[in-house]
């Protein structure tokens, strides 16, 4: 491929240096690459948690844990744990686990048919155990914890999303999103990409309506084949210059706003819990994703129903006097996707792109989706347009199954305390959405009839929301009353005995990461 070769990326933080060492990872020096980003722009640090899949960007990079994590403060993340979703004082975990079937019927089934206890998680998941626990899911030598996925450290085929559809990982990430992007800054410009340092003042447009070049203060013009457009909520070139259309998903997910926090705390005693906590609030729900050294935190909400000085109370009173000389980040979320992301020579990626709250740490995800889905469908020089069709109806899916899914925890959660959460009974669905919920009530929901596009979602996830959630009153299989139980109830304890097996013999986050960063003479 001779054509296009030029890149131009424009605007820095996590989506612009994880698409800048993505592109170069893949097409090395056969493509010509400059990120351009202003000196004034900071990144919003709401990107925290990741999605397993995470873990085969940092594969294709060529990049080992040992590399990164102790670069960016990184921790593991087993699972997302909801508290006070159903009522106050409970919880329960969405956990990185394939939740295993008997006789052809998943252990949810049975559990419906026979609860052992009240925890669903507990009794048809290894990981909730370990959570509940704070365990790491690696012992000190670096070894995977004993789980159906197998790690082959000899496999030097670069791995993607998309290869590895229906494989579940057992953990992900949480990071510091600035130092993740400082470091893939270095990792990119080692590789070749150009860094410029400057304000974008125009973007000029040929007589296509394609962009020609960009225009920077101190650098002139800036010219490219290729232009992504990593400018955030505000989407410089895809909305702003080129005119694409924004689709709002206020209608279903109604929550607009976030005040954030970074609150350093002695980690070591406090624990490092292995997993990404939403906390249901009075008008939206906290997030608290632990860190080595620090905690993120922070209170996503709807301004029609808290005022951001409320919000920000709230949140610090949750957090404690540890918050006091915390200062907040108060953040306006522009909730639903670009209507095309990919239009002419421009492709959003990331916040320009479309975004919904993070309550199931979707953001990092649909920057690695969007990527990856980028080199798939890289343009030759004829630029077939079908290749874009094909992108855009990729990306469109994945954010519009995620909202479903998203849109799902609220109609699901039994809490109906207050106008909120009562509202979240009666609010408009989508059309897909309400024929799924007649569906699940007769039957969990299995492969044929969740969402039926990608979207990083699968249906034990669905299962687990409303297991969780209670709101929706669920059914076991009629046929389970016909069929002996016997190898169910065997399958029940063969997790609780390598659950409690585990917990003994697997150590802290703590421990693990600090001897991480003792191997680390530089940290």
């Amino acid at each position: 491929m001779e054509k296009p070769r030029n890149i131009v990326i424009v605007g820095g933080g996590t989506s612009g240096w994880m698409t800048a060492s993505y592109l170069a990872a893949a097409f090395g020096d056969r493509v010509s690459i400059t990120l351009v980003e202003s000196g004034k722009v900071g990144t919003i640090g709401v990107g925290e948690a990741t999605f397993s899949d995470i873990r085969h960007f940092f594969h294709f990079l060529g990049l080992d844990e040992r590399e990164w994590m102790p670069e960016c403060n990184a921790t593991y993340k087993l699972a997302v744990r909801f508290e006070n979703w159903r009522r106050p004082g409970h919880h329960f975990y969405h956990p990185f686990e394939q939740m295993r079937a008997v006789d052809g019927f998943p252990l949810a089934d049975w559990w419906l048919r026979e609860p052992l206890t009240d925890r669903f998680d507990r009794d048809c998941f290894v990981l909730a155990s370990l959570c509940d626990a704070e365990r790491n899911p690696r012992f000190l030598d670096g070894s995977l914890f004993e789980q159906d996925y197998v790690e082959d450290k000899d496999d030097v085929a670069r791995h993607t999303i998309s290869a590895y559809q229906g494989a579940q990982f057992p953990y992900a990430y949480h990071f510091e999103a600035h130092l993740l992007a400082k470091f893939l800054t270095g990792y990119a410009t080692e590789r070749g990409v150009r860094h410029v340092i400057d304000d974008v003042v125009d973007v000029a447009l040929d007589e296509r309506g394609w962009i020609d070049h960009l225009r920077t203060g101190e650098h002139g013009e800036l010219g490219g084949d290729l232009f992504v457009d990593c400018t955030g909520f505000r989407g410089v070139l895809l909305n702003q210059r080129l005119g694409e259309p924004f689709i709002s998903y206020q209608d279903t997910l109604p929550n607009d706003s976030a005040v954030a926090l970074q609150v350093p705390l002695d980690m070591e005693r406090r624990g490092i819990r292995p997993c990404t906590s939403a906390t249901a609030q009075d008008a939206g729900w906290i997030w608290t994703i632990p860190l080595f050294g620090r905690i993120g935190t922070g209170y996503v909400y709807a301004r029609d129903y808290c005022e951001p000085d409320e919000a920000e109370r709230v949140l610090r009173e949750f957090v404690g006097p540890a918050a006091a000389d915390a200062s907040a980040n108060h953040i306006r979320m522009r909730i639903g996707r670009s209507r095309n992301s990919w239009v002419n020579n421009c492709v959003a990626v990331g916040l320009s792109s479309g975004f919904v709250e993070p309550l199931e740490s979707t953001g990092i995800f649909f920057i690695h989706h969007a990527v990856e889905q980028l080199v798939k469908y890289f343009p030759g020089e004829d630029w077939d347009p079908t290749l874009r069709t094909m992108y855009n109806n990729a990306i469109a899916h994945c954010m519009d199954g995620v909202r479903e899914f998203l849109v799902l925890h609220y109609k699901a959660a039994l809490r109906a305390d207050n106008e909120y959460w009562r509202d979240t009974k009666t609010r408009a669905i989508p059309d897909g959405l309400a024929e799924r919920l007649e569906l699940w009530r007769s039957r969990l929901p299995d492969a044929e009839t969740v969402y039926p596009y990608y979207h990083g979602l699968p249906p034990y996830s669905y299962m687990c929301i409303l297991l969780g959630m209670g709101g929706i009153p669920l059914r076991p299989s009629p046929a389970l009353g016909l069929t002996d139980d016997t190898a169910a109830r065997k399958e029940f304890q063969l997790l609780r005995d390598r659950a409690e097996h585990l917990v003994r013999r697997l150590p802290t986050q703590h421990e693990y990461f600090s001897r991480m960063r003792r191997q680390q003479p530089d940290l």
